[in-house]
């Protein structure tokens, strides 16, 4: 494994995981609700009554945030390798995943472990584990 020193960046990464969690419990202090993206814009799907309009308030925020931090400071640069096939496949699995673990990476990784749940643990050590094969196939053994 090698570390990529030029482009790690542990304060900024540090602040924006801070912020993650800032916004993950002043959601649950004020809403009562699990800032877990999958399970909002699963509920806005459903068109469940007189629960719309904070669940559209809360994606525009995390859409607009890019832009918002673009006013103050320069946008990373992101480079994509894949596909769009691939990106459009990923994705679906990863909404696949989300229905059937119940959330996702935010719900269960950020707000869940923060709460305890033995739940989260699991979902969150099945991520990262799938997570750590996939990119060793992709990496180690096919690239």
């Amino acid at each position: 494994m090698i570390i990529d020193w030029t482009h790690f960046t542990p304060w900024t990464s540090l602040a924006g995981g801070s912020l993650i969690g800032l916004a993950a419990a002043i959601f649950l202090l004020f809403n009562g609700r699990i800032a877990g993206i999958s399970g909002i814009l699963g509920g806005l799907l459903q068109r469940s009554h007189g629960d719309m309009a904070w669940r559209i308030a809360f994606l525009l925020g995390l859409l607009g945030a890019p832009f918002f931090y673009g006013i103050f400071a320069p946008l990373p640069a992101v480079h994509v390798d894949a596909s769009t096939a691939t990106l459009v496949v990923a994705g679906l699995l990863v909404g696949v995943g989300t229905r059937y673990g119940s959330g996702c990476t935010s719900g269960h990784g950020v707000c869940g472990l923060s709460r305890g749940s033995l739940r989260s643990l699991v979902a969150t050590a099945a991520f990262m584990t799938a997570g750590f094969i996939t990119v060793f196939i992709v990496r180690h053994l096919l690239g």
